[in-house]
């Protein structure tokens, strides 16, 4: 019989997998599986890992045939709706909206080992947010809408941090108003002291480069 290791999306496991349950599979069109449908002999669980058993599915290259396929289940009409929470199907194609304006379309849906994720089609690429509360706090189905508020550079590039134009003015003024007006006093001022015993007149101009003025801080 053929084990096959399962990923579970589902809050409610031991619900949905009980023997006789019947799943539809997402599988390429490619797949001897395309258009087939699962019925669960068992689920049992190794390591805190589930693992599913299925009717048909009867040694380990049936079981490989299966990797990465999708299982769905169909929602009964009669299943009470649990708050906050909604099918894959009922959010793609859901209106993204910030500040009350629309800017882009759930495409789909990416199940994280640490939370959900919304990929965002946005003028031709995508971008995934995390769909939590302080990112994601509205999804209206009838409006057909997704309400975020994303942290700042989720969507956009942060411009790089520019220099003042003005500082800089500044500092140029300010270098300029306490230049001496002295010609004597004028001299430039010496870069160092190493040569502050150096007999009087023997001070080439390596040794009285006036220092660059100081740019200010970024």
């Amino acid at each position: 019989m053929g084990a096959i290791k399962l990923e579970l999306y589902t809050d409610d496991p031991e619900r949905r997998f009980v023997p006789g349950a019947e799943f539809s599979l997402q599988v390429p069109e490619s797949s001897q599986w395309h258009g087939r449908h699962l019925v669960l002999r068992e689920l049992r669980w190794y390591n805190q890992q589930p693992v599913g058993f299925f009717e048909g599915v009867d040694d380990r290259t049936a079981a490989e045939s299966l990797a990465k396929a999708i299982l769905w289940v169909e929602q009964s009409d009669d299943e009470a709706p649990e708050p906050d929470a909604w099918y894959d199907h009922q959010l793609v194609g859901l209106a993204v909206v910030r500040d009350g304006e629309r800017i882009g379309q759930v495409a789909h849906v990416e199940h994280m080992p640490a939370q959900d994720l919304l990929v965002v089609k946005v003028k031709g690429r995508e971008v995934m947010v995390p769909f939590v509360q302080a990112i994601v706090p509205e999804v209206d189905l009838d409006a057909g809408t997704v309400t975020i508020t994303p942290p700042a550079g989720l969507f956009e590039e942060l411009p790089e941090a520019d220099e003042p134009a003005d500082a800089a003015a500044d500092v140029e003024t300010d270098a300029a108003a306490e230049e001496p007006t002295d010609p004597a006093a004028a001299a430039p001022t010496q870069v160092a002291d190493a040569d502050a015993d150096a007999p009087e007149g023997t001070h080439g101009a390596s040794d009285t480069v006036a220092p660059d003025a100081q740019q200010p801080a970024e």
